[in-house]
């Protein structure tokens, strides 16, 4: 896969997901994948805004429930700083309210939870190829 970022560099992913066990799964999972992606895992939506602000990653996969700052008040700060930001969701909410809040920041792909991996793998290749401006 070509670079993303810029020339020469790895195209990086952050992980933003309260749950230790699903947080590292989607890790592992996706480092399996994409190997050549660049992996950050934060906890909460604070850190994730605190670690997007340090390393600029191609992708955030968030979830929406988290302590400190929710995946919505993060995803709103991300598209402050950099409003091409690509965003996946991912979320066992099914309300519509939700699915609103995302669309009025802009998302790539919003996933209901459970997450099945071609469908994570899906929105990921969707969001690479907005990146490159090829979809």
């Amino acid at each position: 896969m070509e670079s993303l970022s810029s020339p020469g560099s790895a195209p990086s992913l952050l992980i933003v997901e309260d749950d230790r066990v699903m947080n590292e799964m989607l890790a592992t999972v996706i480092q399996r994948k994409y190997r050549e992606v660049t992996i950050y895992r934060v906890e909460n939506g604070q850190t994730g805004v605190d670690l997007f602000k340090e390393h600029r990653p191609d992708i955030v996969l968030t979830d929406i429930n988290m302590p400190v700052m929710d995946g919505i008040e993060m995803a709103a700060e991300i598209k402050a700083i950099q409003t091409d930001a690509h965003l996946i969701v991912m979320t066992a909410y099914s309300d519509k309210v939700y699915f609103d809040k995302f669309s009025e920041i802009g998302f790539c792909a919003y996933l209901l939870k459970p997450i099945m991996l071609p469908t994570l793998f899906a929105a990921i290749e969707k969001c690479f190829e907005e990146i490159r401006g090829t979809g």
